[in-house]
């Protein structure tokens, strides 16, 4: 069930929805389970975003990067600076969005583990929700790496992969994997359909074609399949449709001036 401002009665144009948008609606509609919203805005918002975590999925797989494990992670030096723990430090100078769209842009300079890729999966979508002013206003200085150094997403985890929507992210566990390939313990996937994900490193392919896959990089005589855990982790929608607010707020202020606001100390507007 849906509730918007506490109420389960809202109006969506179903003409400023895609196909996609509207069975994700449907769907959290006939669901069990009460999702609440502030606002339709807010609502819209998510669907939104969520389409552009699909899309960005499909992207960085068409754009060609490899897998690879820490150790072996590369990137486009021009942007990123690659630090001993394999992850990728945002240049001086360089703006976020640049950063991001270049590994899509230019996939085969970049290698990195699933972990990796959901992160940048996560940072090009709110980049193509919230636009470029915003995004390089409030991702300054990014590390890309995995979820333990992310900060700026906010990732809400909860466990129910039976709640699981387009643009969440799951994880299908390896427990007997070969010790000599850690890299295959698990893989981090999108969902992008009903029965659809994208694990970087493996591609686009249905549940049981991962955990076969995954099945496939067992020790020798295990007996424990692969599987797909409960964990299901998104961004914090509502937090990132907040910067969008804000970044609003403030050019309205501005614009109200005849001098543009920069901030506030003690309640007290500054002008420049």
């Amino acid at each position: 069930m849906i509730l918007v401002s506490g109420s389960p009665t809202f109006s969506l144009n179903p003409l400023t929805l895609s196909e996609l948008e509207r069975r994700m609606l449907q769907a959290k509609q006939r669901s069990r389970v009460v999702y609440r919203y502030p606002s339709e805005d807010a609502l819209e918002f998510e669907l939104k975003m969520r389409t552009h975590i699909v899309e960005a999925a499909k992207a960085l797989y068409a754009g060609g990067a490899n897998f690879a494990t820490f150790a072996g992670s590369k990137c486009n030096e021009r942007y990123w600076t690659r630090t001993e723990n394999g992850g990728f430090q945002l240049n001086g100078g360089v703006l976020p969005s640049v950063g991001i769209n270049d590994i899509f842009e230019n996939g085969h300079l970049y290698g990195f583990e699933c972990a990796g890729a959901i992160i940048i999966i996560f940072y090009k979508a709110v980049l193509d929700t919230v636009g470029e002013a915003v995004f390089n206003t409030y991702f300054q200085n990014l590390f890309l790496r995995d979820w333990q150094y992310d900060r700026d997403l906010r990732l809400v985890t909860t466990y129910n992969k039976n709640e699981a929507y387009p643009g969440d992210v799951l994880y299908f566990k390896n427990p007997e994997h070969d010790p000599e390939t850690p890299e295959w313990q698990g893989e981090n996937v999108v969902m992008l359909d009903d029965n659809l994900y994208f694990g970087h490193g493996i591609g686009i392919e249905s549940g049981q074609d991962i955990i076969a896959a995954l099945n496939r990089m067992r020790r020798e005589n295990s007996t424990i399949s692969a599987y797909l855990q409960d964990l299901v982790v998104t961004p914090d929608f509502e937090y990132l449709r907040g910067l969008s607010v804000r970044d609003a707020w403030w050019e309205a202020i501005s614009e109200a001036r005849e001098y543009p606001v920069v901030g506030t100390i003690g309640g007290e507007y500054l002008y420049l």
